[in-house]
């Protein structure tokens, strides 16, 4: 656990470190990249967030629904609730991509 704790502060430090290494001036209110290396930052640090969103979404949608999805579709094979999952995710990254970008 405290592993994950350190990569995820390391990943949340990253982007203002290479943004500080590269440029003197204060870095002002916001999520504007100052360069290249912020902005690279940024894009990981947006990244890992998405995926484990859409990843939350999913679980949190086969916990709602009555059955097992995973199983569903793993153990049975079967295409429809395989359609289901991919459209559920698909959601949920569209709206979390609207929600980055807004």
């Amino acid at each position: 656990m405290k592993t994950h704790l350190a990569s995820a502060s390391l990943l949340l430090a990253l982007p203002l470190a290479l943004g500080a290494a590269e440029t003197a001036a204060p870095m002002p209110a916001g999520w504007h990249a100052q360069s290249l290396g912020q902005a690279v930052g940024y894009m990981v640090l947006f990244s890992l967030v998405g995926i484990l969103a859409a990843i939350a979404g999913y679980k949190i949608f086969d916990k709602c629904t009555p059955g097992d999805l995973h199983h569903e579709i793993v153990q049975n094979k079967n295409v429809a609730a395989a359609i289901v999952a991919g459209a559920v995710i698909l959601g949920v990254c569209i709206i979390i991509a609207a929600a980055m970008f807004s």
